[in-house]
């Protein structure tokens, strides 16, 4: 960095910045005498985010480039070579009511030229100069900054909450299945341990339990493959064993024919089965047939109930991205997969979900967390859009360097005099209180901010498309990334 205290800006030079250009001559000449320009390389760090806040910056030339530190990472939040632009201590009017430290770091892309004021004479410009603006700064930074936090954390909570019901909803299914299961399989072990009883009294030899143990074996074989029928062919094929059991004096038969049938046993098996024992010990063999099938049954149940809750103990785990580095690779169609999880009870049945991944496609640098929250962003707008049922289709491909993703919907769409606001802070076309018409502004941040991505939509009624573009690639931050504007259709930038 260099200056010079001979080169100094002069009242008509400061006139051509546009934060200067309504001042009057003396007030010009107040800023001329205590401002002064300083020179900064290519690549050199102007002020570091969290020092404190002591001078106020207007760009003269070149470019710059600002920077936050999130989660232990440098991301970049703006570039840009627009003349006059400011930064640094913008907050010093506020005085000590707000820590006056930098809130971000601040690095000059190519070489660059500031007019600098320090802190205090600026803050005294603007509480001298503008006391009635004054006042309006203050009371829409302060009140805005308590709006957000209520805002913001009502946000959260409510996202928390939805998706928590949702996670609550999907888990219970399959414990309350687990939990049935468990206790019908508590009553078929009690009905066996009788059956060994009678075993153990003698009432069946040596040979007899060999064939009778080989007679378990092939039910279980036969449990284990499962058999395919409509319930008009069950029914049938479970009146046919039921007559064949009550002809051979089985009691109870009714009880016991559903479970012979679900697990394929047929009466060409129960008459070798008959052979095998012989009469005299049938109705006991039978039974203690059932009750083998009944317990390897409810063991899949449970195996399949568990297996079920383990799933979605990961698709929470993916989705929260707790255990995982801010920034990581990332496979696009894990998080997908995992946020439709978490949704999975906010997708009513008259919705059909269709995915089109190109599932060649490569991991690619991001922040996990943070798309999870844009996709689920998308979708549940989507859905909101189709109250009436229709079809979300979920597709990703490859552009160049570039990976997209499209979450499309069959609503109702965006009108043409809405679409050009829709990623702007709190607008939303929700009735009150339904929307804080923050998700899209949130969404287009960690897009096109934090991934230096592109966040576009098309819509008509029944074709609404968002697509995100996410580079394949990380950028270096010492290339100029693409700043594509906010598009809606047309591929023209928002004003």
């Amino acid at each position: 960095m260099t200056t010079s205290s001979e080169d100094r800006l002069t009242p008509d030079q400061l006139r051509t910045l546009f934060l200067f250009e309504a001042l009057s001559l003396e007030q010009l000449d107040w800023l001329a005498d205590r401002g002064r320009v300083e020179r900064w390389d290519a690549g050199e760090v102007v002020y570091r985010e969290g020092e404190p806040a002591t001078c106020f910056y207007v760009l003269l030339g070149g470019a710059l480039s600002l920077h936050r530190v999130l989660h232990g990472d440098d991301v970049e939040v703006n570039r840009t070579d627009q003349r006059g632009v400011y930064s640094g201590a913008t907050r010093a009017y506020l005085g000590d009511r707000v820590e006056q430290t930098y809130p971000h770091t601040m690095r000059a892309v190519s070489d660059a030229e500031f007019f600098v004021l320090p802190a205090d004479e600026f803050a005294w410009a603007i509480r001298t100069w503008f006391p009635m603006a004054l006042h309006l700064l203050e009371g829409l930074f302060f009140g805005t900054r308590a709006a957000n936090a209520i805002v913001n954390e009502r946000e959260r909570l409510l996202a928390l909450a939805s998706l928590s019901a949702g996670l609550t909803h999907e888990l219970n299914n399959p414990a309350a299945a687990a939990l049935r299961a468990t206790a019908g399989l508590r009553e078929r072990v009690t009905g066996m341990r009788h059956k060994l009883a009678m075993i153990a009294d003698g009432r069946v030899d040596g040979a007899g339990l060999h064939r009778l143990v080989g007679l378990q074996d092939d039910a279980v074989r036969h449990a284990a493959a499962g058999v395919s029928m409509t319930a008009m062919e069950a029914a049938d094929a479970e009146d046919t064993v039921s007559d064949w059991l009550e002809e051979h004096g089985v009691a109870r038969a009714w009880d016991l024919a559903p479970s012979l049938v679900a697990a394929g046993i047929e009466v060409e098996w129960l008459e070798g089965a008959a052979r095998t024992v012989g009469s005299e010990h049938l109705d006991a063999a039978v039974r203690w047939i059932t009750y083998t099938i009944d317990t390897e049954l409810m063991m899949g149940e449970i195996d399949d109930s568990v297996e079920r809750i383990s799933e979605l103990i990961g698709a929470a785990r993916q989705y929260s991205q707790l255990d995982r580095a801010p920034l990581q690779i990332v496979d696009v169609h894990a998080l997908l997969d995992a946020t439709l999880t978490m949704l999975q009870a906010k997708i009513p049945k008259s919705v059909r979900v269709v995915r089109e991944f190109d599932r060649d496609l490569p991991s690619i640098p991001a922040y996990g967390a943070e798309l999870n929250q844009v996709w689920t962003n998308l979708i549940v707008n989507a859905l909101d859009a189709m109250p009436d049922g229709g079809t979300l289709t979920l597709t990703t491909w490859r552009e160049d360097k570039r990976l997209l993703v499209e979450i499309a919907d069959t609503g109702v769409g965006i009108s043409d005099e809405v679409r050009p606001r829709i990623f702007e802070p709190f607008f939303t076309t929700k009735q009150v209180g339904e929307g804080t018409g923050l998700g899209l502004d949130i969404s287009y941040r960690i897009v096109v901010n934090k991934h230096h991505g592109d966040l576009r939509v098309s819509s008509r009624p029944g074709d609404t498309r968002f697509q995100v573009c996410l580079p394949i690639e990380q950028e270096s931050t010492d290339q100029a990334p693409e700043a594509p504007g906010r598009t809606y259709g047309d591929g023209q930038p928002s004003s």
